[in-house]
């Protein structure tokens, strides 16, 4: 097997949760807790339904797979691309620039219960998905190439999964060998008019990433040069990189990177949400002639520079539309998971704001991202007057985090309209402590009647 190969497996294969920090575990922790809100969130979305009626009567004796707020159980794949999809929807769950690390959730929720996982061993698999995944978002830069998140979360997944399975480092290589080469997702998922498919791509590489751990658990045996080899990552799409070192051959955990979102909008926009609220305090709608939003490339080039962004027609595009979220942030006085009901975003009153909306690069202010996140907003009255705004590391950012208590209130504002506030209330205190669970089964259960 090559290096890359060889070091994530190895990882994967070796890491338990005594390897990591009490801030570590504490991160995990809240981390999912974040995620469970959103899957719960989400868990009416149309591709959600379409996943669990394919996964219905399907339930397989061996890894037999759990779907989020179900009772019954199903195929593993069929239960890890569900639960993905539910996380997913909002667009709320974690991120980090380049990708979700917390997709991969979605898979291991699918089969810790079949495999007789107590919280340990699923928090101990989370940290290494995420390691995992934000090392290979780091070092090999694909969103910038035109590539798409989902290469990230496969590669992470196998190597969760690898990890609460308990593979030896071979059988961990095949995973990770067979993700590598079946799954390099194109982003034209992320481009243009936003389809369903944007909320399930990585729902996709997620249950893939399962599926060829699964199937290495087995036996079946990947290809042993799958980035360094001809034909492989490194001569197809990126070139040589290296992965930073794990923690545990001299490197740091990257965990506490990530960056939570208090707004269920696409991360780049948590800072303007912000700015718009900023600015409706200090300037009349009335008054405004127009707005010019300064921002890094990421955020002009994701959310602020298609035509499609200044007229929404999906929910998909909407909460990828600077102009959009801007404007309705500005109108309503914040954001909601219902600012993007079909009724609000194809509110034909708002296109006259959004039309006075320009956003674009600004030099300086890339030269600082993705350490750090500034969003510079002017705004022009029709006398002339100018308004300035800049919001700099957004609530959520890994310097301006959220508290355990931010992500309660979170999960209370999602899950209580689906399971009632004594039923959230237990679900959360189970949750934020699932350490100390031997079995995940009574956690799941309280989840349970959330898609009645």
């Amino acid at each position: 097997m090559d290096g890359l190969t060889r070091t994530i497996a190895a990882y994967a294969s070796s890491f338990s949760l005594r390897d990591a920090p009490e801030e570590i575990v504490a991160g995990a922790e809240r981390s999912l807790v974040d995620t469970l809100a959103c899957a719960i969130g989400g868990r009416d979305c149309e591709v959600a339904r379409i996943g669990r009626r394919l996964a219905e009567g399907q339930a397989t004796a061996r890894y037999a797979g759990r779907v989020v707020g179900e009772a019954a159980r199903t195929g593993p794949e069929l239960a890890a691309f569900t639960n993905t999809t539910m996380l997913r929807y909002l667009d709320f769950n974690d991120t980090w620039h380049g990708g979700h690390p917390s997709d991969l959730l979605g898979g291991l929720l699918a089969i810790a219960e079949a495999v007789g996982a107590d919280g340990e061993r699923l928090l101990a698999a989370q940290i290494v998905g995420y390691e995992v995944a934000l090392r290979v978002i780091r070092a090999t830069k694909l969103r910038e190439r035109g590539w798409d998140q989902g290469f990230a979360i496969g590669l992470g997944t196998a190597a969760a999964v690898a990890n609460l399975l308990g593979l030896s480092l071979d059988q961990a290589a095949h995973a990770v060998a067979i993700t590598a080469v079946a799954n390099v997702p194109l982003r034209a998922t992320r481009a243009g008019l936003l389809s369903m498919w944007k909320g399930a791509a990585t729902a996709y590489a997620c249950r893939n990433g399962l599926f060829a751990t699964l199937l290495a658990a087995e036996g079946v045996t990947g290809p042993d040069r799958p980035f360094e080899g001809r034909h492989g990552l490194w001569e197809q799409i990126t070139g040589p990189f290296e992965l930073e070192p794990f923690a545990d051959r001299g490197g740091v955990f990257l965990l506490p990177t990530i960056r939570l979102k208090y707004w269920p909008v696409e991360y780049n926009a948590q800072a303007g949400v912000w700015a718009a609220l900023e600015l409706r305090s200090r300037m009349r709608l009335a008054d405004i002639a127009k707005i010019d939003i300064a921002t890094y490339w990421s955020t002009w080039h994701e959310i602020g520079s298609e035509p499609e962004k200044w007229d929404p027609k999906t929910r998909e595009t909407a909460d990828h539309s600077l102009p959009y979220i801007f404007a309705r942030a500005l109108v309503d006085g914040g954001i909601t998971v219902r600012s993007f009901d079909e009724d609000a975003y194809a509110d034909a009153s708002l296109r006259p704001l959004m039309a006075k909306i320009a956003v674009h690069e600004d030099a300086e202010i890339e030269k600082q991202f993705p350490d750090v996140v500034v969003m510079r907003v002017t705004a022009t009255a029709h006398d002339g007057r100018e308004t300035v705004v800049e919001v700099v590391n957004p609530k959520g950012h890994d310097r301006n985090p959220m508290t355990l208590d931010d992500v309660a209130i979170k999960f209370r504002s999602l899950i209580e309209p689906a399971l009632g506030a004594a039923t959230a209330a237990s679900a959360l205190e189970q949750w934020a402590t699932i350490r100390r669970a031997r079995t995940l089964t009574p956690a799941m259960d309280l989840l349970q009647t959330a898609t009645r």
